[in-house]
Order: C-alpha cells, then sequence, then structure tokens
C-alpha cells in the first residue's frame, strides 16, 4: 500500500519500491498483496471467457469477476480494481469486430475505462453515474470528457443527482443506447454495478430491484451481443436480488 503519490510535473519513474507503489496507485482502496495478481488475472480470464462466449454466439454471457475493474486505467489501479477486466473483455472483442462500445452503469464513474479508450474511435465508451463533484471518483466524470484526438467524439457521459430515481435512470440508459446505436458496434460491453441500488450504503442512487429489471429488458432489447462484466456493489443483502432482477431483463421473452 502506497503512502506517497506523484503529483505535479516533470515526473521521473523511481526506483523505491514505495514511491513505485504510489506511481501505479491511484488511491489507498487498491491495495497489492501476495495473492493480488493471480486473483486479477482471474477476474480477466472470467472477461475473456464471456466475450469468447458471444464471439462463439450466444447473445448475452455473464461474467462475475472479482477483483473489478472499471476505475484503472493503463497504468494506475484504483477503487477496489486492478486490471481492468471491461477494458480487456472490449478489447478482445475488438478482434473479431471494427467497432465495439462500452456501456458502464455502475453508480460510480468508469474513469479508468474512459481512460484507456479516451483517444480511440473504435471503441465507444459510455458512463451513467452518479455526480461525481462530492463522490468517487471526483475528478473525472463529467458532460464535457467527450474524448481527444482519434477519439473526440467518442465518449459520452451522463452524470445524474444522488436522488436519480428509476425512470430517470432508466431514461439516461436509453439515451446511452441510442448514441451506441448511431455508433453501429458489433457487440457491446456492459460494465455492470449493483450499486445504484436504493439500499446500497453508498447512497448513490435510488433504483429499484425494478429497475435493474428494466435496464436487463432494455440492454437486451438494443439486439446487440452483450458480455456482462460484474463492476461495483457493496456489502449490503440486496446485491444478488439486483442481479437476480438484472438477470431476468436481460432473459425475458422478447428482450433480446
Amino acid at each position: 500500500m502506497a503512502n506517497v503519490f506523484p503529483r505535479g510535473a516533470p515526473l521521473t519513474y523511481p526506483d523505491s519500491v514505495v514511491a513505485r507503489a504510489g506511481w501505479h496507485m491511484g488511491d489507498t482502496s487498491a491495495p497489492i498483496g501476495p495473492e493480488s495478481w493471480q486473483a486479477t488475472c482471474r477476474a480477466a480470464d472470467c472477461a475473456v471467457a464471456a466475450a469468447e462466449a458471444v464471439l462463439a454466439g450466444a447473445p448475452a454471457a455473464y461474467a462475475l469477476c472479482r477483483p473489478p475493474g472499471h476505475h484503472t486505467g493503463a497504468e494506475v489501479a484504483a477503487g477496489h480494481c486492478l486490471l481492468n477486466v471491461s477494458a480487456i473483455a472490449a478489447a478482445h472483442l475488438r478482434g473479431a469486430h471494427d467497432r465495439v462500445a462500452v456501456l458502464d452503469i455502475d453508480v460510480h464513474h468508469g474513469n479508468g475505462t474512459q481512460e484507456i479508450f479516451y483517444d480511440r474511435s473504435d471503441v465507444l465508451t459510455l458512463s451513467v453515474h452518479a455526480e461525481t463533484r462530492a463522490y468517487y471518483p471526483f475528478f473525472t466524470g463529467y458532460a464535457e470528457e467527450t474524448g481527444t484526438g482519434a477519439g473526440a467524439g467518442f465518449n459520452l457521459n451522463l452524470p445524474m443527482p444522488r436522488t436519480t430515481r428509476d425512470d430517470a435512470w432508466i431514461a439516461a440508459i436509453e439515451a446511452g443506447l441510442a448514441r451506441v446505436a448511431d455508433f453501429a458496434p458489433g457487440a457491446l460491453v456492459v460494465s455492470l454495478g449493483l450499486d445504484a441500488h436504493e439500499n446500497d450504503p453508498l447512497q448513490g442512487m435510488k433504483i429499484t430491484f425494478d429497475g435493474f429489471r428494466r435496464a436487463g429488458r432494455l440492454i437486451a432489447g438494443s439486439g446487440l451481443p452483450a458480455v456482462i462484466v460484474q463492476e461495483g456493489g457493496y456489502l449490503s443483502p440486496d446485491p444478488a436480488t439486483a442481479l437476480e432482477a438484472f438477470l431476468s431483463g436481460v432473459m425475458a421473452p422478447g428482450a433480446g
């Protein structure tokens, strides 16, 4: 666990292992221990297996990944995330498709995924999340972040108040899926957070089980083969029920 972090410029990559830890950890919520590499590799394997299932013809596949990944960028781990497993799944899908979209509906902004693809036009990144001025990850997730260079216009953030309930959340997901439809990708990665639930201890949004069911049905209705990667969800009795509701929507007759 790092106790020093780089800040400002110019910066030089250091020799000290403590300083290198600070270089590669965005905050203290992503410590690295003896089993971290094996754990995050197994999570990445799970995401790739789901991508393989979709490439083989499955309409959707769910990857129960732990640790999650969407706060980790190309070189910096943060927010309980080590390898960015959603980005790895998207990269794997790119081997078969010219364009891939990533729709992040975790209550926290998918800042790591955004960073990885921010200058690329072949991967569209979208994030529906709680406003970040007073909520993790604080420094990113604003609507004006739309991509740079070749990626200009290929990143969409839809920040929402922490009072957001089902109808507004579903409308934001619909807006995101409309942008996905315009992009016409060959496949979709869904970074699924269950932490938007109304009983989540971090109180990011107020989404009900029915809201998760509606979201699953809406995403399946896009008609895109979807790799669903588990991201956030905090200690409470409700994440399993929220997941069941979401997947019931995905698998509902006529959903996709």
